[in-house]
């Protein structure tokens, strides 16, 4: 496994590759691995010859006031859990590299529509952040596929997006959420629950699950079940951001005789945040 930090290394290595005919897989990553982010590895190794894993923190993604600074990083221990995997090559840039002009003269990629709602409502400018540093990767990886989480089912989908209209010639493909033993998605921020919050997390889950159910049963009060859940939520200590009810497809306010559903959580825990959604199919 290589590591590298500058993008010619990172060319050179694409280059050799490409010279052989084989596919490339990118997961992009802000480190602090876990059984997730291999999960996206080990899907990513199906799709294609060479798996590449960028870490990198990206800071425009964070808004003002948000845990930049504080973000779990650990660079070393990321390493050994990727020498696991089959992994051929990290990259670890710099800001420097990702963004060479510097943030505040940085070409901005934008998706308008998908990320005006829920995650994009309450971090303003963090969709346009993912956008430009995942177009920036694509550019420096030359991936033909690229893996990313069902848990940030709203970025997934203005990724998918990005792609399409900007006619990027890379394949995305959506790992299914890896969860804990009592369901609560595996997630980075996890590490700021403390053990009491950590009991509470699951419910989370819980509510998606039951809220799924009622669906698959035949309720279509939509407003009706997304309070109810929001409300038991809140009574459990949550500061729930939204709680909804969602077209899978474009995330619009579902009709009656929609089939496919997504039903999306986002909720602080302490100084945790954390979202999660199912999938429901009816």
């Amino acid at each position: 496994m290589h590591v590298v930090t500058s993008k010619q290394e990172l060319a050179e290595h694409i280059a050799e590759w490409r010279h052989n005919d084989e596919h490339v897989a990118l997961v992009p990553t802000m480190g602090s691995l876990h059984a997730g982010h291999l999960a996206l590895v080990e899907l990513a190794r199906e799709h294609a010859e060479r798996v590449v894993v960028s870490i990198f923190v990206n800071p425009t993604q964070f808004a003002e006031g948000e845990d930049f600074e504080n973000y779990p990083r650990s660079l070393e221990r990321d390493k050994l859990r990727l020498k696991t995997t089959g992994t051929d090559l990290i990259f670890a840039p710099e800001a420097t590299t990702v963004y060479p002009f510097g943030i505040e003269n940085a070409t901005i990629v934008s998706v308008p529509g998908l990320t005006e709602n829920f995650c994009g409502a309450s971090r303003p400018g963090h969709f346009d952040g993912v956008t430009t540093v995942v177009a920036r990767l694509f550019a420096l990886a030359q991936p033909d596929v690229a893996v990313f989480g069902q848990k940030d089912y709203q970025q997934q989908l203005v990724i998918r997006r990005m792609v399409e209209d900007m006619n990027l010639p890379v394949s995305i493909i959506t790992s299914e959420t890896i969860r804990e033993d009592d369901g609560l998605a595996m997630s980075s921020r996890n590490a700021y629950l403390d053990e009491e919050q950590r009991t509470i997390a699951p419910m989370l889950y819980a509510e998606l699950s039951a809220v799924g159910n009622e669906l698959q049963n035949g309720r279509r009060d939509f407003a009706e079940l997304e309070s109810a859940a929001q409300q038991r939520l809140m009574d459990a200590g949550f500061v729930v951001e939204y709680f909804a009810i969602r077209r899978a497809l474009n995330l619009e306010v579902p009709d009656r005789d929609c089939d496919d559903l997504v039903v999306l959580v986002a909720a602080k825990l302490g100084d945790a945040r954390l979202i999660d959604n199912i999938v429901v199919t009816v």
